[in-house]
């Protein structure tokens, strides 16, 4: 029997230090400060997650420190895109990026893979990019489609987000898209670690669990057989005790 196809996807979010201007000239571009990210595989939310703060390497402006509160004096011990960038594309090579407003976040991410010199393809090469933004503009069509209008739409709790945040955005957003494509999001069973699944189970190929079926012995037969005995003996009827018609 061949092992079953997984579908891997991560939901991404990221936070910058500003809005880079089209055109405008190199050093003034705006950097990655915050990436966070979330598994989901076959539909299911895994556990695994991949956090990181980034030392940008130049100021955060003002507008966006309102946005996501990560300051500079924070920012000024964190490592830097290089340094985390092999464990970043660990996490998303081969995956399905779930990510609202793409063009955004892929645009921020490609740049910093530019300025390392080191030949990285870009994002879409390394990994399929599915927007939410495009698929809820399509799903609903004329009305706001912000992730806090989703939230409220599809009734997911977001009290928990007076500020952005890469991390917590990304867990929103995994809920947001199982909700918006039909699926459940209160199961987080984790396909990552064989020894939270229970034992007997197995996985089937679409990623659900088929539980192990246990017969009962021959001393609990026997107890069965005893119960449903006093039942009918006190007028009660058990169909299955009695004798079919000839």
């Amino acid at each position: 029997m061949s092992e079953p196809t997984y579908h891997r996807q991560v939901i991404l979010d990221t936070e910058t230090t500003g809005m880079n201007q089209a055109g405008g000239p190199i050093y003034l571009n705006h950097k990655i400060i915050e990436i966070g990210c979330v598994e989901v595989i076959n539909r299911r939310l895994t556990g695994r997650h991949y956090h990181v703060y980034v030392n940008p390497g130049r100021l955060v402006d003002v507008e966006a420190f309102e946005v996501h509160g990560i300051s500079d004096a924070f920012l000024r011990d964190k490592p830097t895109f290089g340094q985390i960038s092999g464990d970043f594309i660990e996490f998303i090579k081969g995956a399905e990026l779930v990510i609202h407003n793409a063009p955004f976040d892929v645009g921020f991410m490609d740049y910093e893979f530019d300025l390392l010199g080191q030949g990285i393809p870009k994002t879409a090469e390394m990994s399929g990019i599915l927007d939410t933004l495009v698929m809820a503009k399509q799903i609903h069509p004329g009305q706001r489609n912000s992730l806090d209008a989703l939230c409220k739409r599809y009734g997911i709790d977001n009290s928990s987000r007076e500020l952005h945040g890469a991390l917590l955005d990304a867990e929103i957003l995994a809920d947001v898209y199982l909700m918006m494509t039909g699926g459940q999001t209160s199961l987080n069973l984790s396909l990552a670690a064989d020894n939270t699944i229970e034992e007997g189970a197995t996985l089937t190929v679409d990623g659900s669990f088929a539980l192990k079926s246990l017969a009962a012995n021959e001393q609990e037969l026997s107890a069965h057989q005893e119960r449903l005995g006093i039942v009918k003996s006190k007028g009660g009827s058990c169909l299955w005790l009695d004798e079919p018609e000839q």
